[in-house]
């Protein structure tokens, strides 16, 4: 999760060390990072390092007081999509620039009538029970989408961040999400039993090339 996290962190999104230089004490006095040791080329660019280090920080403390850590932030397929509960099935999604959010689809032919609220730190969810017969609102294989007011006014259409499957709609190109709930008995059974955890840290991807002045 922390790899995830610094790979998404931008120069910036640390407001407060904006336009100034940042320095290896500016979050409480801290020793250099050994990597200007091991690379002292990299002094060059002291700033935009601390700026992502700096930056790290923030968002790993940020996480900690509103997601319960790295580790439950890391869990969000537990709590964001499309979730079965009893009785029903929530859908939730993290959008921090919204102004008002609908989930639409095939289930509501596509109109603004199944609107989400805001639970805090950019959280919308909305709850949809199931109907009286014990069928669910959103069937299995329904095509959904997002759709978003943001705080300046605009309207956008996006594929929810969480969904399961997608698939392309050939006249216009364009994706929908695919709700993926098949019923009891034609749901998949894994039979062979879920590998054990590995016991050290395995490296998903690194773009070492990309890291020197000469193309790879």
């Amino acid at each position: 999760a922390q790899a995830i996290l610094l790979s998404v962190i931008r120069p910036g999104h640390l407001g407060g060390c904006l336009g100034r230089p940042i320095c290896c004490w500016a979050l409480g006095g801290e020793m250099p990072l050994k990597i200007f040791e091991l690379d002292p080329s990299l002094r060059g660019v002291n700033r935009q390092i601390w700026d992502r280090v700096n930056g790290y920080r923030w968002w790993k403390e940020e996480l900690r007081k509103h997601e319960g850590g790295l580790l439950s932030f890391a869990e969000g397929y537990k709590i964001f999509g499309l979730i079965r509960e009893k009785g029903g099935v929530t859908y939730r999604e993290w959008l921090p620039n919204a102004k008002q959010v609908f989930l639409i689809g095939e289930f509501n032919n596509w109109e603004n009538t199944t609107s989400l609220s805001g639970e805090g730190f950019g959280r919308w969810s909305v709850h949809l029970p199931d109907k009286a017969d014990g069928t669910p609102v959103v069937p299995h294989r329904c095509q959904l989408k997002v759709r978003i007011e943001t705080n300046d006014g605009q309207w956008i259409e996006r594929v929810p961040a969480w969904t399961r499957l997608a698939w392309q709609d050939h006249t216009t190109n364009l994706f929908n999400g695919v709700h993926w709930d098949p019923p009891a008995d034609e749901a998949y059974s894994f039979v062979h039993p879920r590998p054990p955890k590995p016991e050290n840290l395995k490296i998903y991807e690194a773009h070492v090339g990309m890291g020197s002045c000469d193309p790879k």
